[in-house]
Protein backbone atom coordinates (compact mmCIF):
# COMPACT_ATOMS: atom_id res chain seq x y z
CA UNK A 1 0.00 0.00 0.00
CA UNK A 2 2.03 2.97 1.26
CA UNK A 3 5.42 2.00 2.76
CA UNK A 4 6.01 5.60 3.87
CA UNK A 5 2.90 5.48 6.06
CA UNK A 6 3.65 2.05 7.45
CA UNK A 7 7.20 3.11 8.40
CA UNK A 8 5.73 5.88 10.57
CA UNK A 9 6.04 4.56 14.16
CA UNK A 10 3.35 6.74 15.71
CA UNK A 11 0.84 6.20 12.93
CA UNK A 12 1.39 2.43 13.09
CA UNK A 13 0.85 2.40 16.86
CA UNK A 14 -2.25 4.53 16.47
CA UNK A 15 -3.52 2.28 13.70
CA UNK A 16 -3.13 -0.83 15.90
CA UNK A 17 -4.78 0.89 18.85
CA UNK A 18 -7.81 1.91 16.81
CA UNK A 19 -8.30 -1.64 15.57
CA UNK A 20 -8.12 -3.04 19.11
CA UNK A 21 -10.54 -0.45 20.43
CA UNK A 22 -13.00 -1.01 17.59
CA UNK A 23 -13.11 -4.75 18.25
CA UNK A 24 -14.58 -4.08 21.67
CA UNK A 25 -16.71 -1.13 20.63
CA UNK A 26 -18.37 -2.76 17.64
CA UNK A 27 -18.87 -6.03 19.45
CA UNK A 28 -20.55 -4.15 22.28
CA UNK A 29 -22.85 -2.27 19.89
CA UNK A 30 -23.99 -5.60 18.43
CA UNK A 31 -24.46 -6.99 21.95
CA UNK A 32 -26.45 -3.88 22.98
CA UNK A 33 -28.93 -4.33 20.14
CA UNK A 34 -29.24 -8.06 20.81
CA UNK A 35 -29.64 -7.66 24.57
CA UNK A 36 -32.33 -4.96 24.32
CA UNK A 37 -34.29 -6.98 21.75
CA UNK A 38 -33.91 -10.12 23.87
CA UNK A 39 -35.14 -8.31 27.00
CA UNK A 40 -38.07 -6.53 25.34
CA UNK A 41 -38.93 -8.37 22.11
CA UNK A 42 -39.60 -4.95 20.57
CA UNK A 43 -37.90 -3.52 17.47
CA UNK A 44 -39.12 -0.05 18.43
CA UNK A 45 -37.55 -0.34 21.90
CA UNK A 46 -34.35 -1.64 20.30
CA UNK A 47 -34.27 1.59 18.33
CA UNK A 48 -33.78 3.43 21.64
CA UNK A 49 -30.17 2.23 21.51
CA UNK A 50 -29.78 4.52 18.52
CA UNK A 51 -31.77 7.24 20.28
CA UNK A 52 -29.31 7.19 23.15
CA UNK A 53 -26.44 7.65 20.73
CA UNK A 54 -28.22 10.44 18.88
CA UNK A 55 -28.95 12.45 22.04
CA UNK A 56 -25.33 12.36 23.19
CA UNK A 57 -23.96 13.14 19.73
CA UNK A 58 -26.22 16.10 19.02
CA UNK A 59 -25.80 17.69 22.44
CA UNK A 60 -22.09 17.17 23.00
CA UNK A 61 -20.32 16.89 19.63
CA UNK A 62 -19.73 20.65 19.15
CA UNK A 63 -18.23 20.90 22.65
CA UNK A 64 -16.00 17.88 21.96
CA UNK A 65 -14.73 19.49 18.77
CA UNK A 66 -13.96 22.78 20.50
CA UNK A 67 -11.97 20.99 23.20
CA UNK A 68 -10.09 18.95 20.58
CA UNK A 69 -8.79 22.24 19.14
CA UNK A 70 -7.75 23.56 22.58
CA UNK A 71 -6.41 20.62 24.58
CA UNK A 72 -3.76 17.95 24.13
CA UNK A 73 -5.61 15.58 21.82
CA UNK A 74 -3.83 12.51 23.14
CA UNK A 75 -4.82 13.29 26.76
CA UNK A 76 -8.39 14.00 25.70
CA UNK A 77 -8.53 10.63 23.96
CA UNK A 78 -7.19 8.86 27.04
CA UNK A 79 -9.73 10.51 29.33
CA UNK A 80 -12.62 9.59 27.02
CA UNK A 81 -11.42 5.99 26.76
CA UNK A 82 -11.14 5.80 30.55
CA UNK A 83 -14.77 6.88 31.01
CA UNK A 84 -15.94 4.33 28.43
CA UNK A 85 -13.92 1.63 30.23
CA UNK A 86 -15.78 2.31 33.49
CA UNK A 87 -19.16 2.19 31.74
CA UNK A 88 -18.33 -1.13 30.06
CA UNK A 89 -17.18 -2.60 33.37
CA UNK A 90 -20.41 -1.53 35.11
CA UNK A 91 -22.64 -2.96 32.38
CA UNK A 92 -20.71 -6.23 32.35
CA UNK A 93 -21.24 -6.58 36.11
CA UNK A 94 -24.97 -5.86 35.84
CA UNK A 95 -25.37 -8.35 33.00
CA UNK A 96 -23.27 -11.16 34.44
CA UNK A 97 -25.10 -10.93 37.78
CA UNK A 98 -28.52 -10.99 36.08
CA UNK A 99 -29.48 -7.48 37.21
CA UNK A 100 -29.41 -5.80 33.79
CA UNK A 101 -32.61 -4.27 32.41
CA UNK A 102 -33.18 -2.70 29.02
CA UNK A 103 -32.90 0.83 30.40
CA UNK A 104 -29.48 -0.02 31.86
CA UNK A 105 -28.26 -0.90 28.38
CA UNK A 106 -29.69 2.29 26.85
CA UNK A 107 -28.14 4.40 29.61
CA UNK A 108 -24.76 2.77 29.03
CA UNK A 109 -25.06 3.65 25.35
CA UNK A 110 -25.75 7.29 26.23
CA UNK A 111 -22.72 7.47 28.54
CA UNK A 112 -20.37 5.65 26.17
CA UNK A 113 -21.45 7.82 23.25
CA UNK A 114 -21.03 10.93 25.40
CA UNK A 115 -17.42 9.91 25.98
CA UNK A 116 -17.01 9.20 22.27
CA UNK A 117 -18.18 12.69 21.33
CA UNK A 118 -14.99 13.97 22.94
CA UNK A 119 -12.97 11.04 21.61
CA UNK A 120 -13.91 11.09 17.93
CA UNK A 121 -13.04 14.70 16.97
CA UNK A 122 -9.64 14.35 18.60
CA UNK A 123 -9.17 10.90 17.07
CA UNK A 124 -9.91 12.12 13.54
CA UNK A 125 -8.02 15.40 13.94
CA UNK A 126 -4.99 13.47 15.14
CA UNK A 127 -4.43 11.77 11.77
CA UNK A 128 -3.00 14.83 9.95
CA UNK A 129 -0.61 15.31 12.90
CA UNK A 130 0.87 11.86 12.28
CA UNK A 131 1.35 11.94 8.49
CA UNK A 132 2.22 14.58 5.86
CA UNK A 133 -0.83 16.35 4.42
CA UNK A 134 -0.25 14.82 1.00
CA UNK A 135 -0.68 11.36 2.60
CA UNK A 136 -3.93 12.07 4.48
CA UNK A 137 -6.06 10.39 1.83
CA UNK A 138 -3.88 7.28 1.89
CA UNK A 139 -3.90 7.22 5.71
CA UNK A 140 -7.71 7.40 5.84
CA UNK A 141 -7.94 4.77 3.12
CA UNK A 142 -5.76 2.49 5.24
CA UNK A 143 -7.48 3.24 8.56
CA UNK A 144 -11.05 2.77 7.42
CA UNK A 145 -10.68 -0.79 6.06
CA UNK A 146 -8.47 -1.66 9.03
CA UNK A 147 -11.20 -0.54 11.39
CA UNK A 148 -13.59 -2.64 9.34
CA UNK A 149 -11.45 -5.65 10.24
CA UNK A 150 -12.24 -4.90 13.87
CA UNK A 151 -15.88 -4.23 13.01
CA UNK A 152 -15.96 -7.67 11.40
CA UNK A 153 -14.30 -9.41 14.32
CA UNK A 154 -16.31 -7.53 16.96
CA UNK A 155 -19.85 -8.61 15.97
CA UNK A 156 -18.66 -12.14 15.18
CA UNK A 157 -17.00 -12.28 18.60
CA UNK A 158 -20.19 -10.90 20.15
CA UNK A 159 -22.24 -13.64 18.49
CA UNK A 160 -19.92 -16.34 19.86
CA UNK A 161 -19.69 -14.86 23.35
CA UNK A 162 -23.45 -14.30 23.56
CA UNK A 163 -23.99 -17.95 22.63
CA UNK A 164 -21.51 -19.05 25.30
CA UNK A 165 -22.21 -16.75 28.25
CA UNK A 166 -24.53 -13.93 27.16
CA UNK A 167 -23.73 -10.29 26.39
CA UNK A 168 -21.90 -9.71 29.69
CA UNK A 169 -18.73 -11.44 28.50
CA UNK A 170 -18.62 -9.16 25.44
CA UNK A 171 -18.73 -6.14 27.72
CA UNK A 172 -15.74 -7.49 29.68
CA UNK A 173 -13.73 -7.74 26.45
CA UNK A 174 -14.78 -4.19 25.58
CA UNK A 175 -13.43 -2.87 28.89
CA UNK A 176 -10.10 -4.60 28.27
CA UNK A 177 -9.71 -3.08 24.79
CA UNK A 178 -10.38 0.41 26.15
CA UNK A 179 -7.53 -0.12 28.60
CA UNK A 180 -5.24 -1.27 25.80
CA UNK A 181 -5.90 1.85 23.73
CA UNK A 182 -5.17 4.08 26.73
CA UNK A 183 -1.77 2.39 26.93
CA UNK A 184 -1.10 2.76 23.20
CA UNK A 185 -1.94 6.47 23.31
CA UNK A 186 0.60 6.94 26.09
CA UNK A 187 3.30 5.70 23.71
CA UNK A 188 2.57 8.24 20.95
CA UNK A 189 4.90 11.17 20.36
CA UNK A 190 2.36 13.88 19.63
CA UNK A 191 3.31 17.35 18.38
CA UNK A 192 1.87 20.12 20.53
CA UNK A 193 -1.14 21.97 19.14
CA UNK A 194 -0.20 25.53 18.25
CA UNK A 195 -1.94 28.04 20.50
CA UNK A 196 -4.57 30.04 18.63
CA UNK A 197 -3.59 33.63 17.95
CA UNK A 198 -6.90 34.76 19.43
CA UNK A 199 -8.33 32.91 22.42
CA UNK A 200 -12.06 32.67 21.83
CA UNK A 201 -14.72 31.50 24.24
CA UNK A 202 -15.94 27.92 23.89
CA UNK A 203 -19.16 29.18 22.30
CA UNK A 204 -17.20 31.44 19.96
CA UNK A 205 -15.01 28.52 18.92
CA UNK A 206 -18.06 26.38 18.18
CA UNK A 207 -19.63 29.18 16.13
CA UNK A 208 -16.40 29.60 14.16
CA UNK A 209 -16.47 25.91 13.26
CA UNK A 210 -20.07 26.15 12.11
CA UNK A 211 -19.28 29.24 10.03
CA UNK A 212 -16.41 27.48 8.32
CA UNK A 213 -18.68 24.62 7.27
CA UNK A 214 -21.36 27.06 6.11
CA UNK A 215 -18.83 28.52 3.66
CA UNK A 216 -17.60 25.14 2.38
CA UNK A 217 -20.20 23.62 0.00
CA UNK A 218 -18.10 20.48 -0.37
CA UNK A 219 -18.31 19.68 3.34
CA UNK A 220 -21.99 20.40 3.92
CA UNK A 221 -22.98 18.55 0.75
CA UNK A 222 -20.99 15.55 1.92
CA UNK A 223 -22.82 15.74 5.25
CA UNK A 224 -26.17 15.71 3.47
CA UNK A 225 -25.12 12.74 1.35
CA UNK A 226 -23.97 10.88 4.45
CA UNK A 227 -27.29 11.50 6.22
CA UNK A 228 -29.26 10.22 3.23
CA UNK A 229 -27.63 6.81 3.59
CA UNK A 230 -27.37 6.50 7.35
CA UNK A 231 -30.81 7.80 8.33
CA UNK A 232 -32.96 6.18 5.65
CA UNK A 233 -31.04 2.90 5.33
CA UNK A 234 -30.23 2.22 8.98
CA UNK A 235 -30.16 -1.54 8.64
CA UNK A 236 -28.34 -2.48 11.85
CA UNK A 237 -31.36 -1.89 14.12
CA UNK A 238 -33.27 -4.42 12.00
CA UNK A 239 -30.63 -7.17 12.04
CA UNK A 240 -31.87 -8.84 15.27
CA UNK A 241 -35.41 -9.05 13.88
CA UNK A 242 -34.19 -10.22 10.45
CA UNK A 243 -31.91 -12.85 12.00
CA UNK A 244 -34.29 -14.15 14.67
CA UNK A 245 -37.77 -13.69 13.17
CA UNK A 246 -37.35 -13.60 9.38
CA UNK A 247 -34.33 -15.80 8.60
CA UNK A 248 -34.45 -17.84 11.85
CA UNK A 249 -30.66 -18.17 12.19
CA UNK A 250 -30.25 -17.39 15.91
CA UNK A 251 -27.48 -15.53 17.75
CA UNK A 252 -24.65 -16.96 15.67
CA UNK A 253 -26.39 -16.03 12.43
CA UNK A 254 -26.98 -12.56 13.85
CA UNK A 255 -23.26 -12.26 14.50
CA UNK A 256 -22.50 -13.28 10.91
CA UNK A 257 -24.97 -10.75 9.51
CA UNK A 258 -23.59 -8.03 11.78
CA UNK A 259 -20.03 -8.74 10.66
CA UNK A 260 -20.73 -9.24 6.95
CA UNK A 261 -20.69 -5.51 6.05
CA UNK A 262 -17.19 -5.24 7.48
CA UNK A 263 -16.11 -8.28 5.50
CA UNK A 264 -17.43 -6.55 2.39
CA UNK A 265 -15.41 -3.44 3.28
CA UNK A 266 -12.27 -5.54 3.62
CA UNK A 267 -12.86 -7.23 0.28
CA UNK A 268 -13.13 -3.78 -1.29
CA UNK A 269 -9.95 -2.49 0.40
CA UNK A 270 -7.74 -2.62 -2.68
CA UNK A 271 -10.27 -0.81 -4.86
CA UNK A 272 -10.84 1.83 -2.16
CA UNK A 273 -7.13 2.44 -1.68
CA UNK A 274 -6.43 2.74 -5.39
CA UNK A 275 -9.39 5.10 -5.85
CA UNK A 276 -8.30 7.59 -3.18
CA UNK A 277 -4.68 7.39 -4.33
CA UNK A 278 -5.10 8.01 -8.03
CA UNK A 279 -8.64 8.54 -9.28
CA UNK A 280 -9.64 12.03 -10.38
CA UNK A 281 -13.32 11.06 -10.40
CA UNK A 282 -13.79 10.50 -6.69
CA UNK A 283 -16.97 12.56 -6.54
CA UNK A 284 -18.61 10.42 -9.20
CA UNK A 285 -17.42 7.23 -7.53
CA UNK A 286 -18.88 8.53 -4.26
CA UNK A 287 -22.31 9.19 -5.77
CA UNK A 288 -22.48 5.82 -7.54
CA UNK A 289 -21.39 4.01 -4.35
CA UNK A 290 -24.05 5.82 -2.31
CA UNK A 291 -26.80 4.84 -4.77
CA UNK A 292 -25.65 1.21 -4.82
CA UNK A 293 -25.65 1.23 -1.02
CA UNK A 294 -29.39 1.88 -1.18
CA UNK A 295 -29.84 -0.92 -3.72
CA UNK A 296 -27.98 -3.32 -1.41
CA UNK A 297 -30.21 -2.36 1.53
CA UNK A 298 -33.28 -3.27 -0.50
CA UNK A 299 -31.66 -6.56 -1.50
CA UNK A 300 -31.01 -7.33 2.18
CA UNK A 301 -34.63 -6.60 3.04
CA UNK A 302 -35.95 -9.02 0.42
CA UNK A 303 -33.39 -11.82 0.76
CA UNK A 304 -35.39 -15.07 1.05
CA UNK A 305 -32.44 -17.10 2.33
CA UNK A 306 -29.54 -16.53 4.69
CA UNK A 307 -26.73 -16.80 2.06
CA UNK A 308 -28.36 -14.09 -0.08
CA UNK A 309 -28.79 -11.89 3.01
CA UNK A 310 -25.08 -12.29 3.76
CA UNK A 311 -24.24 -11.33 0.17
CA UNK A 312 -26.39 -8.20 0.44
CA UNK A 313 -24.67 -7.28 3.71
CA UNK A 314 -21.26 -7.77 2.04
CA UNK A 315 -22.28 -5.35 -0.71
CA UNK A 316 -23.51 -2.84 1.88
CA UNK A 317 -20.09 -2.88 3.49
CA UNK A 318 -18.18 -2.57 0.21
CA UNK A 319 -20.15 0.43 -1.05
CA UNK A 320 -20.15 2.04 2.38
CA UNK A 321 -16.34 1.70 2.64
CA UNK A 322 -15.84 3.41 -0.70
CA UNK A 323 -18.15 6.34 0.02
CA UNK A 324 -17.10 6.76 3.65
CA UNK A 325 -13.38 6.82 2.85
CA UNK A 326 -13.80 9.47 0.15
CA UNK A 327 -15.99 11.64 2.40
CA UNK A 328 -13.72 11.43 5.45
CA UNK A 329 -10.55 12.12 3.46
CA UNK A 330 -12.20 15.10 1.75
CA UNK A 331 -13.16 16.67 5.08
CA UNK A 332 -9.68 16.23 6.56
CA UNK A 333 -7.95 17.60 3.45
CA UNK A 334 -10.32 20.57 3.16
CA UNK A 335 -9.89 21.72 6.78
CA UNK A 336 -6.97 23.63 8.41
CA UNK A 337 -5.48 21.99 11.51
CA UNK A 338 -6.42 24.80 13.90
CA UNK A 339 -10.13 24.23 13.24
CA UNK A 340 -10.09 20.54 12.32
CA UNK A 341 -11.45 19.29 15.67
CA UNK A 342 -14.55 21.49 15.44
CA UNK A 343 -15.24 20.68 11.79
CA UNK A 344 -14.77 16.98 12.50
CA UNK A 345 -17.18 17.25 15.44
CA UNK A 346 -19.89 18.81 13.28
CA UNK A 347 -19.24 16.24 10.59
CA UNK A 348 -19.58 13.39 13.08
CA UNK A 349 -23.07 14.65 13.84
CA UNK A 350 -23.95 13.33 10.39
CA UNK A 351 -21.50 10.43 10.08
CA UNK A 352 -22.23 9.03 13.56
CA UNK A 353 -25.43 10.82 14.48
CA UNK A 354 -27.08 9.77 11.23
CA UNK A 355 -26.98 6.04 12.01
CA UNK A 356 -28.18 6.74 15.55
CA UNK A 357 -31.13 8.81 14.31
CA UNK A 358 -31.73 6.22 11.62
CA UNK A 359 -32.00 3.50 14.28
CA UNK A 360 -34.82 5.45 15.91
CA UNK A 361 -36.64 6.30 12.69
CA UNK A 362 -36.29 2.94 10.98
CA UNK A 363 -36.97 1.07 14.24
CA UNK A 364 -40.19 3.02 14.76
CA UNK A 365 -41.30 2.51 11.16
CA UNK A 366 -40.46 -1.20 11.36
CA UNK A 367 -42.57 -1.47 14.50
CA UNK A 368 -45.56 -0.41 12.40
CA UNK A 369 -44.98 -1.95 8.95
CA UNK A 370 -42.34 -4.59 9.68
CA UNK A 371 -38.57 -4.72 9.07
CA UNK A 372 -38.75 -5.78 5.41
CA UNK A 373 -41.00 -2.92 4.31
CA UNK A 374 -39.13 -0.37 6.45
CA UNK A 375 -35.73 -1.22 4.95
CA UNK A 376 -37.20 -1.30 1.44
CA UNK A 377 -38.50 2.25 1.78
CA UNK A 378 -35.28 3.36 3.46
CA UNK A 379 -33.11 2.03 0.63
CA UNK A 380 -34.72 4.51 -1.74
CA UNK A 381 -33.36 7.47 0.27
CA UNK A 382 -29.67 7.36 -0.72
CA UNK A 383 -30.60 6.44 -4.28
CA UNK A 384 -32.75 9.56 -4.66
CA UNK A 385 -30.27 11.94 -3.01
CA UNK A 386 -27.28 10.58 -4.95
CA UNK A 387 -29.23 10.82 -8.20
CA UNK A 388 -30.25 14.40 -7.46
CA UNK A 389 -26.67 15.36 -6.66
CA UNK A 390 -25.46 13.76 -9.91
CA UNK A 391 -28.00 15.60 -12.06
CA UNK A 392 -27.26 18.85 -10.25
CA UNK A 393 -23.61 18.55 -11.39
CA UNK A 394 -22.34 20.49 -8.38
CA UNK A 395 -19.38 20.43 -6.05
CA UNK A 396 -19.64 16.75 -5.07
CA UNK A 397 -19.77 15.31 -8.58
CA UNK A 398 -16.76 17.38 -9.67
CA UNK A 399 -14.66 16.54 -6.60
CA UNK A 400 -11.32 15.01 -7.66
CA UNK A 401 -9.62 14.28 -4.32
CA UNK A 402 -6.20 14.99 -5.78
CA UNK A 403 -3.89 16.93 -3.50
CA UNK A 404 -0.97 18.65 -5.17
CA UNK A 405 2.07 18.47 -2.89
CA UNK A 406 4.70 21.16 -2.60
CA UNK A 407 8.41 20.50 -2.32
CA UNK A 408 8.10 19.62 1.36
CA UNK A 409 5.36 17.09 0.70
CA UNK A 410 2.61 19.33 2.02
CA UNK A 411 -0.38 20.42 -0.01
CA UNK A 412 -1.03 24.07 -0.71
CA UNK A 413 -3.19 25.77 1.89
CA UNK A 414 -6.86 25.71 0.99
CA UNK A 415 -6.55 22.91 -1.59
CA UNK A 416 -9.91 21.16 -1.67
CA UNK A 417 -9.59 18.74 -4.54
CA UNK A 418 -12.46 20.32 -6.48
CA UNK A 419 -12.44 20.33 -10.26
CA UNK A 420 -12.22 23.25 -12.62
CA UNK A 421 -14.54 26.23 -12.24
CA UNK A 422 -16.53 25.45 -15.37
CA UNK A 423 -17.31 22.00 -14.01
CA UNK A 424 -18.02 23.28 -10.52
CA UNK A 425 -20.02 26.48 -10.29
CA UNK A 426 -20.07 26.24 -6.52
CA UNK A 427 -16.43 25.33 -6.05
CA UNK A 428 -14.81 28.75 -6.19
CA UNK A 429 -12.14 29.40 -3.60
CA UNK A 430 -13.31 30.94 -0.35
CA UNK A 431 -11.14 32.37 2.41
CA UNK A 432 -10.46 30.25 5.46
CA UNK A 433 -12.68 31.18 8.39
CA UNK A 434 -11.11 33.93 10.43
CA UNK A 435 -8.69 34.96 7.68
Amino acid sequence: MSPAILRNRDFTLYWAGVVLSQIGTRGTVAANFYQVYQLTGSVAYTGLVGAGQAVALVLLSPLGGALADRLDRRRLLQAAQGVALLVAAALSWLTLTGRAEAWHVVLSVVLTTAAATFDQPARQALIPALVPRSQIGSAVALLNPSRELAVLVGPLLAGVLISVAGPGLMYVVDAVTYGLLVGVLAMLRMPALASPAERRSILGSIVEGAQYIAHRPLIYNLMALDLSATVFSAYRVLLPALALDVLHVGATGYGVLSGAPSAGALIATYAVFRTVQGSRRQGRVLLVSTALYGVSAILLAHSPAFPLAVLAALLLGAFDAMSTTIRHAAVQIDTPDEIRGRVTAFYQMSSRGGPAIGDVVVGAVAGVIGPVAALTIGGLGPMVVAGWSWLRAGVVRSYTGIVEADEDGAAPAGEDGVGDADENPEGERRPVAGA
